[in-house]
């Protein structure tokens, strides 16, 4: 199979996004790095994306493939050549999938809330945000990365998000990492890789997108 056309259609503070990027850099694919604006989306996103119309969208030879973690699942499958992202154990890599999934389910929600709304409502996904944390937490256990000593899937899947946490906390008046300590310490660990620290956006710029966003669409 070819493999000389990779485009990522993405948006800087996408956690998303995030995902791909890291993946790829894993694996040393070389592609072409497109910035998407979300409110006012690209022909070729509408063309290569028209169920969800969102970021992101891997391009490789001009098919597209979406949804994030489907993306990392494609780009472990295409380039075997490195370290695999996830397991080679069937039940292993159900796993992996499942915590995946659940990454997906609520995390952005709850984080989302925290920063859109005030009152009960951001108090509820405060608490809702650290309860999900404390289960992911608990699968993390005692272990360096989610699949043991081996940075992968599940841990490319939540660590996006750490570099949003420095917003929630500010929007949300609470410290993440006063209740999940092991959490924040796996997230530190995962940055000292060159995959995940050159995929990461500042935290503190994420913090000014969002004040941006608030603005927009009337929350502050």
């Amino acid at each position: 199979m070819a493999k000389d056309e990779v485009i990522l259609l993405d948006f800087w503070p996408s956690m998303f996004g995030m995902r791909l990027r890291i993946a790829l850099a894993e694996k040393e694919v070389k592609y072409e790095y497109r910035e998407e604006d979300v409110w006012n989306k690209s022909p070729l996103l509408l063309q290569m994306n028209p169920i969800h119309k969102k970021v992101p969208v891997l391009i490789h030879n001009g098919k597209p493939i979406c949804e994030s973690n489907i993306g990392v699942e494609y780009i472990d499958e295409v380039w075997k050549d490195k370290v695999p992202l996830l397991p080679s154990d069937p039940y292993d890599r159900a796993q992996a999938r499942f915590w995946a999934d659940y990454i997906d389910k609520k995390l952005f929600d709850f984080g989302r809330t925290i920063w859109t709304t005030k009152g009960e409502e951001q108090e509820t996904a405060k608490k809702d945000f650290i309860e999900y944390l404390k289960v992911l937490e608990g699968a993390l256990g005692e272990k360096p990365y989610f699949g043991g000593d081996n940075f992968g899937f599940v841990d490319i899947s939540l660590i996006g998000f750490y570099c949003w946490f420095y917003a929630y906390e500010t929007y949300g008046n609470f410290s993440i990492e006063a209740d999940c300590p092991k959490l924040v310490a796996w997230a530190k660990r995962c940055i000292q890789r060159d995959s995940v620290a050159k995929s990461l956006p500042d935290q503190h710029k994420v913090c000014e997108f969002v004040s941006v966003a608030s603005q927009k669409f009337g929350i502050e």
